[in-house]
């Protein structure tokens, strides 16, 4: 997702566009599991200096390393938090690393680029009940997960209108992250079973994704601009058949509401915001919705799957450096939400008692990363 800028004819000082397109397309993954919503690494996007996107550019390629941390543990029941769950010590607590490394290449006319991204996970998750109440025991993944590439071409001609514009991208998420990851599991303090560990860590989701995006822009003055971002990854896979049951057989309960094997779901993410920009420094704030839905727009929902949505406010500073890009952003929650998911529903109909499983959810995240153009 990359910010045209030029070198001749502004209206408004290219500094000012290149900050501004620093943060529109700020270096950082647009989604990622937040906890036990599992809302994987898809990508991040990126940024373009001046120098490389300028229509009689030299520079044609953009490389980025993101780093993002959180730690999860706030357990909801759609928007209302389980306090007790750390009152009692069951909490379930994630700790979830993604270094995500990608590499742009801007096409010989710059209103197009390509985009691939790696994303290499590490995480590590604690919890009670997995492990039959004997203790708390920790399970851990570690390795690639689903490359994504993808291209983009701007609707709007920058040499007419170089204030604002309106990108759109399509991209193809592939299942190179394991999906069937696996450790050990306590059934005494002594007796060990491996299976694989929840949906939540797993490094990929299975499925062979699209993903479609829309990203605009507009600058109001030398100081202020705004940013909106749009991504949706659809899957159109049901489930991927890696079971759920900790390395243990299925209850005829989970094989009747379908949670015995885990569910492929879409996802989506929408932010926007405002920038203020000081010379070679940007400082913005804004809002995240980061959201895994109940029921895909393609193909089945069945499967064990958490849905929900996280809301965030989201600060954020980037500094240009040369032919380098500091950020760090910051979101932190407002507002988490654990929606009722397809075997509640049907766990709900069958039963007739009201089924609504919990998540766990992190307070913030950490994201900082640089991009480097060559």
């Amino acid at each position: 997702m990359e910010y045209l800028y030029f070198k001749h004819g502004l209206t408004i000082p290219g500094k000012l566009l290149l900050m501004t397109g620093l943060l529109f397309f700020s270096a950082i993954p647009l989604s990622q599991a937040q906890g036990c919503i599992a809302i994987r690494s898809t990508g991040t996007t990126f940024v373009m200096s001046q120098e490389h996107a300028s229509l009689d550019t030299t520079t044609s390629w953009i490389f980025n390393a993101n780093n993002r941390y959180f730690k999860s543990f706030r357990h909801f029941i759609g928007d209302i938090e389980q306090k007790q769950r750390q009152t009692m010590g069951t909490e379930v607590i994630n700790h979830q690393y993604t270094l995500d490394l990608s590499i742009t290449h801007i096409l010989k006319n710059p209103r197009w680029s390509v985009f691939a991204d790696l994303p290499i996970l590490s995480n590590s998750r604690s919890s009670l009940y997995e492990h039959h109440n004997v203790g708390r025991f920790k399970t851990y993944s570690f390795g690639i997960g689903d490359i994504r590439v993808a291209a983009y071409g701007w609707l709007i001609n920058p040499r007419h209108f170089p204030l604002g514009n309106v990108q759109v991208g399509l991209g193809i998420k592939l299942p190179t992250g394991n999906d069937d990851y696996q450790d050990y599991f306590h059934l005494t303090d002594t007796s060990l079973i491996l299976g694989p560990v929840d949906q939540s860590i797993q490094l990929g989701d299975g499925g062979t994704g699209i993903t479609a995006e829309i990203n605009a822009y507009y600058t109001f003055s030398h100081v202020l601009s705004a940013y909106g971002n749009f991504f949706y990854l659809l899957n159109p896979m049901d489930v991927n058949g890696v079971s759920t049951t900790r390395g243990g057989m299925p209850s005829p309960a989970s094989v009747a509401n379908t949670s015995s094997v885990m569910s492929v779901p879409d996802q989506y993410m929408v932010r926007g915001g405002v920038n203020l920009s000081f010379n070679d420094l940007l400082i913005s704030l804004g809002l995240k919705d980061e959201c895994l839905p109940v029921h895909d727009l393609i193909g089945g929902s069945d499967g064990f799957r958490r849905p929900g949505y996280i809301i965030s406010v989201e600060p954020g500073i980037t500094y240009n450096i040369r032919k380098t890009t500091l950020y760090a952003f910051l979101p932190v929650a407002i507002v988490r939400n654990r929606t009722q998911s397809v075997p509640d529903i049907i766990t709900t109909k069958m039963t007739g008692v009201y089924t609504h499983g919990d998540a766990a959810f992190a307070d913030y995240v950490i994201n900082v990363g640089y991009s480097y153009t060559f």
